[in-house]
């Protein structure tokens, strides 16, 4: 039988694509055979629901009818027909290099995949897609995602060539009112930090979800004696005769931190999900995605 030439064109089409995408695409295929398309309030004609209505809104959005049946004011919600832009962030710093074994992924490498596999399952069902802090105007479709892809592979090369000192929380842009955001890192900042940096966003109404990436030996601590922690982000080191003497007490602060941030999240009306790299990608990407297109807060 001869060769076929459309296999020649399709590895040659392959090859192209920057590494991370074609790894990314692997994750959001298996992800995109079980979901199914947005449903959400928005800008379109079917009914969604009625909400009380909030200082500040235009009377204009208040629906008397309903409202004349009670003592107060109510809003029709409608379901979303019109693709929104969803804002994509993953923390680039030093802390997210971190991997406790050789044949694992490091942190950072797994949130740019499940970052980009998001991407590619949002611009299937239509959405626009932005990378937060980048100059460039968000975009849809396979273009949008290509070009998203080659920005994280640009950064990477540029970090290879030359080591700065990159922020853990992201910097704060302007973002339409009412906009999605999504903010993927080990979130290991100070508290008041992270909750500034949150805040500052749930100001204008914007709707978040975060998605915490951690080390399994960050969430179980499973040295043995002696050991000396050195931070990665120049924090300094700190040395245990007997490490496991100090694990309980570890693994309960760890504990306060994700309630602490779950907590954070929900007052803001956002989305918290956790994650450790020795799990399936996939059903880290799937709890994400149905948060941000069936409104879940948190998994």
């Amino acid at each position: 039988m001869p060769n076929s030439p459309i296999i020649p064109q399709a590895e040659e089409a392959a090859s192209s694509l920057p590494p991370l995408l074609v790894e990314a695409e692997r994750v959001a295929n298996t992800v995109a055979q079980g979901v199914h398309g947005r449903r959400k309030k928005g800008q379109g004609d079917s009914f969604w629901q009625f909400r009380p209505y909030e200082q500040g809104e235009s009377t204009r959005t208040i629906d008397w009818r309903q409202s004349a049946k009670t003592e107060h004011h109510f809003v029709r919600e409608h379901e979303w027909e019109a693709a929104q832009t969803v804002w994509l962030w993953c923390d680039p710093s030093a802390s997210m290099k971190y991997s406790a074994a050789p044949t694992r992924p490091d942190k950072l490498h797994r949130a740019e995949i499940l970052m980009l596999a998001l991407a590619s399952l949002l611009v299937r069902g239509g959405e626009q897609i932005g990378l937060l802090g980048y100059e460039a105007p968000p975009g849809r479709g396979r273009p949008a995602l290509h070009r998203l892809a080659n920005v994280l592979e640009k950064k990477k090369k540029k970090k290879a060539e030359k080591e700065e000192k990159l922020q853990s929380l992201p910097s704060h842009a302007h973002l339409p009112r009412h906009g999605e955001l999504v903010l993927i890192g080990d979130f290991l900042s100070p508290m008041d930090e992270i909750e500034e940096a949150l805040k500052r966003y749930s100001r204008r109404h914007v709707r978040g979800h975060l998605l915490q990436v951690l080390d399994p030996a960050e969430e179980s601590l499973p040295f043995e004696g002696r050991v000396q922690f050195k931070g990665l982000e120049k924090e300094g080191s700190i040395y245990f005769g007997n490490v496991a003497a100090v694990r309980e007490d570890y693994q309960e602060r760890l504990s306060a931190r994700r309630a602490a941030l779950n907590e954070l999240a929900h007052s803001l009306g956002w989305g918290f999900h956790r994650h450790t790299t020795d799990q399936s990608p996939e059903a880290a990407l799937l709890a994400l995605f149905m948060s941000i297109t069936q409104g879940g807060k948190q998994c």
